[in-house]
């Protein structure tokens, strides 16, 4: 059995402390009609990190926990696939998520992970 990351699932674990998404905010960011997604390196090893936030501008308390919900589904999808062990992704939605077609969102969302992933492999991490 070879150790390449299709052969083992990446472990996904919740930011839920406003320090952590601070802390990611610092980092790059990929931006697409859809959502916007933040990456940064940490420290520990082997686990991705991922939070999801809308702010009020988006829309109502519905529509900014159906974006949520949403972006929470596609992240669990795509970040096993493409989450670099070792980041923490926040999600940002934006006007469109929450009635966006499906594909679209799903497109966008790994458009940025793989924009993201080249980025933060890179030696020259912007802290």
């Amino acid at each position: 059995m070879t150790d390449s990351p299709e052969a083992k699932p990446v472990e996904v674990e919740r930011l839920k402390r406003r320090p952590q998404f601070l802390f990611v905010r610092g980092g790059h960011a990929a931006r697409k009609k859809t959502v916007v997604v933040q990456g940064r390196r940490r420290a520990a090893q082997g686990r991705v990190g991922a939070g999801f936030t809308a702010t009020k501008k988006i829309g109502n308390a519905v529509v900014r926990n159906r974006a949520k919900r949403r972006m929470r589904e596609a992240a669990r999808a795509l970040l096993p696939l493409h989450g670099k062990p070792g980041c923490d992704y926040v999600f940002i939605a934006r006007m469109d998520t929450a009635d966006i077609a499906w594909p679209r969102l799903l497109d966008d969302m790994e458009a940025a992970l793989i924009t993201l992933a080249a980025r933060l492999t890179d030696t020259g991490q912007a802290a």
